[in-house]
């Protein structure tokens, strides 16, 4: 009889993204699968591997389109006792190197026990010492960076929008924020390729974005945009819009995305202590207002139908990478002209500056041993004498001030 294969397991991140994008919590899996919270961190972190009806269950809870499907998947499940993942993800933590060698050793060693248990049910005759030819596996396929980007946006869009409207009540501006974020991550692409977790690293450049204080000075924002037609959700966002920032992005990070303490300090960029001091107020300052939601499962519960309601859609990815080209193109020409502007004013300057020295005049000075000048008045005899004599010498004419021979 043969054993049907083994449902394809998600890598380690692509299983944390397609968490969030169901918007499902690690408590949330875990309850739908059967396992505690701990074992779907470790699932996440890659440090173990789900087997056996969980892995299947595991795998249907993240693919399956239907959330009735996912509503069922934990069913399905076994009850153990004690899960063998469970007891593993609480063990200390082995380095990577020998985990990735012990896992290498355990792969080959599973096909080749496959290997031969198929060949002896497939011929039993042949000998045993004869070798049995393999199949090689094809390469993963390769995608291009257009590609590759355009898988991440499809994949985190939707519901990173609908997180961003909740951090900011505005739905323009959300969509905005996410374009931007996206625009922001193909001009560094390569940066943003070989990051460990690239819907993070988008997540929070929208999440900067639409908190910056300065969208308070646009027009277009100084008036509320229409609030939910549901009562129970617009208290809830009224309530949740009056939390400061940095409280409101806390909160919705760890009851709305399920990200657990440490991602969340690491995101908001603050230390562990001050996250939990956060988050505890957050919570305190909802429970004031909306008592039904002291519950961090409920709360978790109505953001998610909250974010839900609204449809927003943003721009396809092909328009994304155009206005991050375009943009980029724009800031260069921009640059290059400054530049050139630059060199202009340089070069005008270096043609009319003076290109030598030329002294300032020297301030006058006082000329000592000369009678001071008499103030006008009447003439003293001497003076009349003296101008008698001058006016009697000389005749009228140019001549006047030419000296007579004798």
């Amino acid at each position: 009889m043969t054993q049907s294969p083994a449902p394809q397991l998600p890598s380690p991140k692509e299983r944390r993204r397609l968490r969030e994008a169901k918007s499902l919590s690690q408590a949330d899996v875990a309850a739908r699968v059967g396992v505690t919270r701990e074992t779907v961190r470790s699932w996440e972190s890659g440090r173990t591997t789900p087997r056996g009806r969980k892995r299947g269950a595991y795998v249907r809870l993240l693919t399956a389109p239907d959330p009735a499907t996912t509503a069922d998947v934990a069913d399905e499940t076994e009850t153990d006792v004690v899960d063998e993942s469970e007891v593993t993800a609480r063990q200390e933590p082995v380095p990577k190197a020998e985990t990735e060698t012990e896992a290498e050793s355990t792969a080959e060693a599973t096909h080749e026990g496959e290997g031969e248990s198929e060949s002896g049910r497939e011929s039993e005759g042949k000998s045993e010492g004869e070798p049995e030819p393999r199949t090689p596996a094809p390469p993963p396929p390769s995608l291009t960076p257009p590609q590759a980007f355009d898988a991440l946006y499809a994949f985190c869009t939707p519901a990173l929008v609908r997180q961003t409207y909740l951090l900011t009540g505005r739905r323009e501006l959300a969509r905005e924020s996410v374009e931007r974020a996206f625009q922001l991550a193909w001009h560094r692409w390569p940066e943003v390729a070989v990051d460990r977790d690239p819907a993070g690293w988008v997540r929070a450049t929208a999440y900067e974005y639409a908190l910056s204080p300065w969208h308070r000075l646009r027009p277009g924002h100084r008036q509320p945009e229409a609030p939910p037609a549901d009562p129970a959700d617009r208290a809830l966002l009224d309530v949740f819009l009056k939390l400061p920032p940095v409280y409101r992005r806390t909160l919705l990070l760890y009851d709305g995305i399920g990200l657990d303490l440490p991602e969340t300090a690491a995101e908001t960029e603050a230390s562990t202590p001050a996250a939990a001091n956060r988050l505890l107020h957050a919570r305190e300052a909802v429970a004031a207002r909306l008592p039904e939601l002291a519950a961090p499962d409920e709360l978790h519960r109505r953001l998610s139908v909250l974010a839900a309601t609204e449809r927003l859609r943003a721009a396809k990815p092909r328009t994304v990478r155009y206005g991050s080209e375009h943009r980029a193109r724009t800031w260069t020409r921009a640059a290059i002209a400054f530049t050139v502007l630059l060199i202009g004013a340089t070069s005008l300057t270096l043609q009319t500056a003076p290109d030598h020295y030329e002294p300032p005049m020297a301030p006058g000075a006082t000329v000592r041993g000369l009678p001071p000048r008499a103030a006008p008045g009447p003439l003293s005899d001497e003076q009349l004498e003296l101008h008698a004599f001058l006016k009697s010498q000389t005749v009228s004419g140019p001549e006047r001030l030419v000296p007579e021979t004798r």
